[in-house]
């Protein structure tokens, strides 16, 4: 396993490059106007869902580095053996979640649909892929963890192949008729929401979280299995913004949708309808930028290997267990908790890298050191209502 700078991993981890596939604009892909309503356009290409566009707002953002050659398996039948075996629909429901570990290529796909202000102008989609394992942390009959950790590997313009560099990504949660739902509810804050046993009966709520454990977003849904189609739809709600807008928009700050996962031959699939809400609940009238759709494609594979993720998580995952109790803590004594984007220049997941890093590297493993620092590191990073971050994550 190759190794790089802090920074660099970093940088990846939230997805600030990834695999590209598309070729970049050369000399000749020029145009004569950046207007997408002017007809007098002389080099466009088609985009889904617009027709024909300005090359330049046509062809993808994204990944801006090359991936090695990846080998996929073999499709499978549907339903899965796994699935269809199963007696009742709560353990097709907990045979669906398990089969979303493995080894995969994912490919994602955003694409911005519209715009509800007369100034909208089309924006180009994105597009950028990696290569990443999901692993199953907990099974516990009524809650499973899934971590998903990135293996990745660069082939430069000689063809030569460097890697893997793993990185550590995010984490669903799935729990079998939770009552108990932390909410994004905008500006870097979280609160309590809580619905009747009832309400839950049947349902699976995914708790989805950042690269270094902290919240994202936490959905309500229900899967369906029928025939060979296995689906999990979430209800509406709120999200921070993903890195790949925050880091190039600043006029809207909440993404409000629902989305579904699907098993699929290849591996699963997961499908976005988002909104692109100004604010948050500190809005009393919502407005709305526009709306997008994605895609996110796991496919599995068989080449090339991503045993050093698990390499990795055999020796990182003592400390990993630490900084999840803390949020546990955390989530247990707060109806309601915000959180600061950087504390003296610095973002929470710099502090947990590099301490999980050391790890890594063969540093010794204390249970209490790594306990108390992953919780003072919180710590500083939770902050007041009164003192709410208005920056993404």
């Amino acid at each position: 396993m190759n190794h790089y700078s802090p920074i660099i991993i970093i940088f990846i981890a939230l997805g600030f490059t990834g695999c590209q596939t598309t070729s970049t604009l050369g000399p000749n892909s020029e145009v004569e106007t950046t207007n997408s309503n002017d007809k007098t356009l002389t080099n466009t290409s088609y985009l889904f869902g617009w027709g024909e566009l300005p090359m330049k707002t046509a062809s993808p953002r994204g990944g801006s580095s090359k991936g090695s050659n990846v080998i996929l398996a073999p499709k499978r039948n549907l339903p899965l053996p796994s699935i269809a075996a199963a007696s009742n629909s709560f353990e097709k429901d907990r045979a669906a979640i398990l089969s979303l570990a493995g080894d995969y290529k994912v490919g994602f796909h955003f694409l911005e649909t519209l715009g509800l202000f007369k100034e909208h102008e089309s924006a180009p989609p994105y597009h950028s892929w990696a290569t990443e394992k999901v692993i199953i942390v907990e099974d516990e009959d009524t809650s499973i963890s899934l971590q998903h950790i990135l293996a990745m590997y660069f082939q430069d313009e000689a063809g030569t192949v460097t890697g893997p560099m793993v990185i550590k990504h995010w984490r669903q949660d799935w729990t079998y008729q939770d009552t108990d739902i932390y909410t994004y509810r905008g500006a870097n804050t979280w609160a309590r929401d809580t619905r009747s046993v009832n309400d839950a009966k049947g349902g699976w709520a995914q708790s989805v979280w950042q690269v270094d454990d902290s919240p994202r977003y936490e959905a309500f849904g229900r899967w369906t299995h029928n025939g060979n189609r296995s689906m999990w739809t979430s209800e509406q709600g709120w999200r921070p913004l993903p890195r790949r807008e925050y880091s190039i928009r600043d006029d809207y700050s909440v993404m409000e949708g629902f989305h579904r996962i699907l098993i699929t031959p290849e591996g699963w699939f997961h499908e976005q309808n988002n909104w692109k809400r100004v604010a948050g609940e500190t809005e009393p009238t919502p407005s709305y930028m526009g709306h997008e759709i994605g895609i996110s494609r796991y496919e599995l594979i068989e080449s090339p290997s991503l045993e050093a993720a698990s390499d990795y998580w055999e020796k990182t995952s003592p400390y990993w267990t630490e900084v999840r109790s803390a949020w546990v803590s955390v989530l247990a004594s707060n109806e309601r908790f915000s959180t600061h984007q950087k504390v003296d220049g610095r973002s929470q997941y710099e502090h947990h890298f590099e301490y999980a890093d050391e790890i890594n590297e063969g540093a010794p493993f204390s249970q209490a050191d790594a306990s108390g620092f992953a919780r003072d590191i919180i710590q500083q990073y939770l902050t007041k209502d009164s003192e709410k971050a208005n920056e993404g994550y």
